[in-house]
This record gives structure tokens, C-alpha cells and sequence, in this order.
């Protein structure tokens, strides 16, 4: 394990300014960057780096050069030529005999390690330009905003009024029908423009017997209780003439029962439909379902027509919708698509749906549903990157749950991402070694492809997690306020695509997923909290006015108990964040570990303040976020 950060370690990472090519191709030789800060009494910290890059299989090693100095520290310089499509290297860095430490994406190493936690470069993420630049609004269609369609209400569907509590146990969860549209939507697209909202993703539109849409009975035709397909052709056209893109939601891993391959497949034995599904005995239902739940039959991706028909080719799901205005599509499931006991072709269907990317619309951006390990997911022409609930939503939780010092107390009863034991708390040194080991992992354009959630329609309201209340309604009392903003300002301030989940922005509250799924509160501006949504605004327009919280390196200095501090780095601007969880004591950095001629003015927060060569960041007035820069 990588020793936990200090403000004076090497460091590397694949932004711009440590890498010289953001989107490589084999052969080219990248100019690759380590910075080594003096020690704490000035002198060099390092007098030897050493490249090894793993070629065709075999370590190579190439001697770094001394390329610069300055008051702060060294900067090496080295040559790496691409000649695999996956490269993962380190660096040896060394100050003499009795000093020998590896630099690798997790950290430093003061012995030998493994490749696991090598730095990874792809030539085959070809990350779309845009992505980086975005911040998401996630929307659940059904409990957005009403607008009437027409459409009959089908017999499954419990016809609720908009300000009716949601069901969230029992068998009534799905069917509760609150008539949201997609016209809905369009007509409150200026709500994400005073955000400062860039990407609105949607949850599942096909028609379904339920209002979470995950049981699709057709991919070919958008629900009409939304509007049909002319309501997404004209929400597609409203967003992109607010100048946003628009994401949808996919379910490559199964259909629902009532969908029309299955009817099929189950009507005739010899249907082409048929090789769609697994069928026999030795399943409960006599076919394969996802998590064994009879409504969601898994999909075989074994059969070459269904890949033709859902996602492989111009003329395809994936391609047809595309096409229709769709910039990019994330995929429900996708860790489990295409593996069923001895059975993986997870990377086989991801590679095809970026063929059909590379053929039909080659800037969309490819999103994977992945709440655990993605790590061998990652590194191909697959997912450009997935939802980051291990490398985020987990150790901000640990950290900042109402469980943790100062806190009103946990909320008993809240599900922990899919573990039965009440949410941990953890010091900022176990959540930025969970963090740190996560992206790691993956290539950095991976991380930057992937997006940052403080919770979604699958999880508990992070106000909850924060000690805010569990009715789900507004925390309007700001019970778990200031904890939630300084999940907020983490969100905003690291890499990876911030995503919000719709009325987060509001302090709404909520015990499980379903929970949180509450309809918006259009009608009732008195269960607007604020200072929240206030929160939303000026943190979303930082991340917008600066480059360097977009596509600039991160650099750790410290995580001790109660803090944790990072530098967002890039070659037009460097800005420190400093994130305290209760009152503390100050913490104080070598003042050149932040480069030379460091600027200190607070942009959020309070400034940091420099006697002589230390820096002393503040530990009051509490629960509190900082940016300086």
C-alpha cells in the first residue's frame, strides 16, 4: 500500500500538465513529467528518476532528464513511445543508495510493487473533447414535471396526485404513476441553465410496465405516458438549443417479461427471439433473470442478432437513437452485461457499442453503470468510463455521514451501497486511501470519462447520509447542511463528470432509492432550502470559470483525521482545496510543496495564510470547505 500523502512527495498523473498527448496514438511519443518539491530543508529530492514502462510484455527503463528547477523543487523530463495499445509504467525515484521509493497512480512506495498500480495510458479511450467540461443533472421522467399527453393509463400503473408521499417498500414501489413527461422536461430546461448545468442525463424513456422503465417492453418506441417519440425529438431539440447535450439510459443486461422479443421467444421455440434469453430447468423461472427476479429476463449476448439489433451497427438501438439526438448513452448494468456463470462477454459488447459510437455519432460519450471494482472494465475500446460510486460515492459517505464527529447521528436503517451494515466512519486518511487506490487503477482518462455522484435514484439522499432528516422531504432546519456542501465542493472540485441528482439542489432527504425518487416540488417554493441551492449555483459556476477543477491533475498534500487538502493542477492555473468535516487544529504545509510564486487569495472560504516558508490552512470555523488559488 502506497504511504498515505505528504506534501512533499513526486508526483505524476496523465493531465496536461504532466503528459504532453491527451488522446495518443500508437507510435507517438509522449513527453512524460515528474515534479519532485525540495525537502523541508531545501534540498533536492531526488538526484535519480528513472522511467519503467512495460513493452510487448517486458520492463523497459529509461533514464529521466533534469529538466528545470526552481525554488519549490525539480522537474524530470522523459520519452515514452506508445507502442502497445495499453501501456502502464512507474517511475523510480532516488536521492542515493538508502533512498528508494516508486511513484505510481496510487501514491508512493518506499519497496518494490506490483503493476496493478502502474499509470495506464490508452490509445484506445479517444475520451470525447467535451466530456470533461460537463456538469450532469440526472432526471427520474416520471416525477419531474407533468404536461398531458393523452395516453391511457395502463392497467399496472397506481395513478398518484404530484404532492402524494412515495411508496418506497412493498409491492407497490414500481407502479406508482405520477405522469411526468418529457415535455415536462423541456419545459423546465431553465432550471439547469441557472444551475449552470451542462448534461441532463435521463433515466430510462422506452415503454414498460413499470415507472422506473428498467423493464422495457420495447426499445424501439418512447413510453407515451412520456409523449412518445415526438416529445424526445422535441426535448432533444430544446436542450440542444439551451446549448446542453442529453444522455440516455440503456438496459443491455435484460429486457423486462412483457417485452415484445421475449413474448416471442417464449410463443415460438424456434423464433429467432428465442437465442435472445437462456431458458431451462436449472433456472428458478425457467429462464435466466437479473438477480433472479422474473420480471427482468437476462439478455444471452451470445446470439449475433439480438447484438445486431440492440447494439452492434448503423442499424441498432444504440444507433437509432443516436441518431435521433442522443449525445451519448450510459448503460444500466453494465458490469453484469454479457457474464452469466462461465460465460464473459462484458468486453466483447462493450468494444461493439463503440463500434457503433466510431460509426454513427463518434463523439458520444459511453458511460457504464458499475457500483463496484471497474478496474478490468476500463482499459479497452469499451466504456469511456462509469458511474464512480467505489472511487467517490463511498469514501465521501464514510466521511462525511451524520455518524461522524459532531454529528446528530446515523440515520439507522440506511442502506450502505449494497452492504447490510450501517454506513462506517472513517477519517479523511481511510477515504483518500480508498480514493487513491480506486482511480489508481485506471487509465486518467478513464477517471476524467467517468462521473462523480454524491447519490443517485439508486441510493439514499446524501442529505440523509449527512444527518439531514429521512421523511423526505426538504431539511430545510439545515440539520445536514453544511456537511452536504462540503460533499458539494469535493464533487465540484475533483475529476470526473459531477453529476446532480434532481432536487438534491433543494436539501431534499430520502432513506433508499425508490425513497428518493420524490417528486420536484414545483409548486411549493417554501420547501426550497436556500442556502443550498445557492450552494449549487456558485459551485457549479467554479468548476465552469476554472480549467484547472475541469482538466487539471490532482496532487494530494494530506489526509489526516478531520481533513484532507489537494491540488488541482494544470498548466493555466493550480488551485488548492482544503475540506474540514468538524472543528480541528490548523494544518500546516511547507509552503513550496504548492510550487513556486503559489497564489493565496480564497476563491471559497477563507484564505490560506503564509508566515515565512509554512502554510497554515484553517481548521475553524467547523464543518467548512476551502478554495485558494
Amino acid at each position: 500500500m502506497a504511504s498515505a500523502p505528504h506534501p512533499l512527495d513526486p508526483h505524476h498523473d496523465g493531465s496536461p500538465l504532466y503528459v504532453s498527448h491527451t488522446r495518443p496514438e500508437l507510435g507517438d511519443v509522449l513527453r512524460l513529467r515528474v515534479r519532485v518539491p525540495h525537502t523541508a530543508d531545501g534540498s533536492v529530492g531526488a538526484t535519480t528518476v528513472v522511467l519503467r514502462a512495460v513493452r510487448d510484455g517486458e520492463p523497459a527503463v529509461s533514464r529521466a532528464e533534469l529538466a528545470a528547477t526552481d525554488d519549490a523543487g525539480t522537474w524530470w523530463e522523459v520519452d515514452l513511445r506508445l507502442v502497445n495499445r495499453l501501456t502502464s509504467y512507474r517511475f523510480l525515484v532516488s536521492r542515493g543508495p538508502t533512498d528508494y521509493r516508486w511513484l505510481n497512480a496510487t501514491g508512493v512506495h518506499a519497496g518494490d510493487v506490483t503493476d496493478g498500480g502502474d499509470f495506464r495510458i490508452s490509445t484506445e479511450a479517444r475520451l470525447p473533447e467535451w466530456v470533461p467540461d460537463q456538469v450532469g443533472y440526472q432526471v427520474f421522467p416520471d416525477r419531474f414535471a407533468r404536461t398531458e399527453t393523452g395516453a391511457p393509463v395502463p392497467d399496472w400503473a397506481i395513478a398518484c396526485e404530484w404532492d402524494q408521499p412515495v411508496v418506497h417498500k412493498g409491492p407497490d414501489v414500481p407502479f406508482q404513476w405520477y405522469g411526468g413527461t418529457l415535455d415536462g422536461v423541456a419545459d423546465h430546461l431553465d432550471h439547469l441553465d441557472g444551475l449552470g448545468a451542462t448534461l441532463l442525463y435521463l433515466t430510462p424513456v422506452f415503454e414498460a410496465w413499470s415507472t422506473h422503465r428498467y423493464d422495457a417492453v420495447s426499445f424501439d418506441r418512447v413510453d407515451p405516458l412520456l409523449g412518445g417519440d415526438e416529445a424526445l425529438e422535441r426535448l432533444a431539440k430544446a436542450v440542444h438549443e439551451h446549448g446542453l447535450r442529453l444522455m440516455g439510459d440503456l438496459t443491455t443486461n435484460h429486457t423486462g417479461d412483457h417485452h415484445d422479443w421475449f413474448l416471442k421467444a417464449l410463443d415460438d421455440p424456434d423464433a429467432d427471439e428465442r437465442a435472445f434469453y437462456r431458458f431451462g430447468d436449472d433456472y428458478a423461472h425457467g429462464y435466466a433473470a437479473w438477480l433472479d427476479i422474473p420480471s427482468l429476463p437476462k439478455l444471452d449476448h451470445h446470439s449475433a442478432e439480438l447484438a445486431r439489433r440492440l447494439y452492434a451497427g448503423a442499424d441498432s438501438v444504440v444507433a437509432h437513437w443516436l441518431r435521433r439526438g442522443l449525445d451519448g448513452w450510459r448503460v444500466d448494468v453494465a458490469n453484469m452485461t454479457g457474464r452469466l456463470g462461465g460465460d464473459d462477454l462484458a468486453h466483447a459488447v462493450a468494444h461493439a457499442i463503440r463500434r457503433t459510437f466510431d460509426e454513427v455519432s463518434p463523439d458520444a460519450w459511453l458511460l457504464a453503470e458499475h457500483g463496484h471494482d471497474a478496474t478490468a472494465d476500463l482499459t479497452g475500446p469499451g466504456w469511456h468510463g462509469t458511474m464512480d460510486y467505489a472511487g467517490f460515492t463511498r469514501p465521501v459517505w464514510c466521511w462525511l455521514n451524520g455518524g461522524s464527529p459532531d454529528g446528530d447521528g446515523l440515520p439507522h436503517g440506511l442502506d450502505y451501497l449494497g452492504l447490510p451494515v450501517d454506513i462506517p466512519v472513517l477519517p479523511a486518511s481511510a477515504a483518500v486511501a480508498t480514493m487513491r487506490d480506486v482511480h489508481g487503477s485506471v487509465p486518467w482518462t478513464s477517471w476524467q470519462g467517468s462521473t462523480t455522484h454524491l447519490d443517485s435514484h439508486d441510493t439514499p439522499r446524501f442529505r440523509t447520509v449527512t444527518g439531514g432528516g429521512t421523511d423526505g422531504g426538504p431539511d430545510l432546519a439545515g440539520h445536514g447542511r453544511d456537511r452536504h456542501l462540503v460533499g458539494l465542493g469535493l464533487q465540484m472540485t475533483m475529476p470526473g463528470v459531477p453529476v446532480v441528482f434532481m432536487g438534491d439542489e433543494l436539501g431534499l432527504t430520502a432513506v433508499d432509492g425508490e425513497h428518493a425518487r420524490t417528486p420536484f416540488p414545483w409548486d411549493h417554493l417554501d420547501r426550497w432550502d436556500e442556502p443550498t441551492l445557492d450552494a449549487y449555483r456558485r459551485w457549479i459556476a467554479l468548476r465552469r470559470d476554472h480549467v484547472a477543477l475541469r482538466r487539471g491533475g490532482l496532487r494530494w498534500l494530506q489526509a489526516g483525521d478531520d481533513s484532507m487538502t489537494f491540488l488541482r493542477e494544470h498548466p493555466e492555473e493550480t488551485l488548492l482545496v482544503h475540506a474540514v468535516r468538524r472543528t480541528a487544529p490548523a494544518v500546516e504545509l511547507p509552503l513550496h510543496a504548492l510550487g513556486p510564486d503559489p497564489r493565496l487569495q480564497a476563491l471559497v472560504g477563507a484564505d490560506a495564510v503564509s508566515a515565512g516558508s509554512v502554510l497554515t490552512l484553517p481548521g475553524e470555523p467547523g464543518v467548512s470547505i476551502h478554495v485558494v488559488g
